[in-house]
Order: C-alpha cells, then sequence, then structure tokens
C-alpha cells in the first residue's frame, strides 16, 4: 500500500467512525443478503459483534504502517476464522460487503482512488489470514 492510500483509508474511515453502529448494520445486512447461508456463523449479539467489526477495522487502519504489529494480529485472526468455518470463499463476499457498505456511507466521497485504496488494504488483510488459515489446517 502506499502512503496516499494509508491517508484516503485514513481520511475515510474517519467519516464512518461517528456512524459506526449503523455502519456494522449495514455491512452484515450487505454480507447476509449476497450470502444467506452466513447468517449461521453469526449465533451472538449481533450489535457487540458489529462492534468488534469495527473496533478490528480500525485496529487495522490504525497499524497500516506498521505490518510487523497488524501481520500477527491478522494472522491469528486468520487461524481463528478458520475455527469457526470461514472458507477462502467467503473472503470475497465479505470484502464486496465492505465496499458496497462503504458507498453507502460515504456517498461521493467514495471516489474510485478511495475505493482503490480499500481495495489494496483488504487484500492485504483477507490474503493475510486466508494464509494462516491454510497453514493452521492439518495436512
Amino acid at each position: 500500500m502506499t502512503p496516499n492510500q494509508i491517508t484516503l483509508i485514513r481520511h475515510s474511515f474517519a467519516l464512518v467512525e461517528p456512524i459506526a453502529p449503523q455502519a456494522a448494520a449495514l455491512f452484515y445486512s450487505h454480507l447476509f443478503a449476497a450470502d444467506p447461508t452466513l447468517r449461521p456463523m453469526f449465533m451472538g449479539d449481533m450489535q457487540m459483534q458489529g462492534q468488534r467489526l469495527m473496533q478490528m477495522i480500525a485496529a487495522a487502519v490504525s497499524l497500516l504502517e506498521h505490518p510487523g504489529q497488524l501481520m500477527p494480529v491478522l494472522q491469528k485472526m486468520g487461524q481463528r476464522h478458520a475455527g469457526y468455518g470461514v472458507r477462502d470463499e467467503h473472503y470475497g463476499t465479505v470484502g464486496a460487503a465492505l465496499l458496497r457498505t462503504l458507498a453507502d456511507g460515504l456517498g461521493e466521497r467514495f471516489t474510485p482512488e478511495v475505493r482503490e485504496a480499500w481495495v489494496a488494504m483488504y487484500g492485504v488483510i483477507s490474503r493475510t489470514m486466508m494464509d494462516s488459515a491454510a497453514e493452521a489446517m492439518p495436512a
């Protein structure tokens, strides 16, 4: 990721943070509309799940310039998510739901350049988590 992409992500996420509960609810709405089979993976309190989602995104955004700190967190999360039944194909659905949520929340401020920055960030996150999950699987 480039320094400009990091700046774009931080500025756009700062616009989403004040509406974090609504953004999280919108994300899950998009996610379950895209793939209803994912709904049973989320058995707990969806407001709490939404808070955790937004906290995870905020943490990732804050650590973009510190991959040595970010990558181990993503690797552990990838392994944990594999235990929940998350498969590689789910990451594409999650990424699409995230982009759609950002587009809805940011409106015209979700420019092609901002979108590209988020695609780059999510690419790093999803690849790291999928690779970690694959390494944790017994041969």
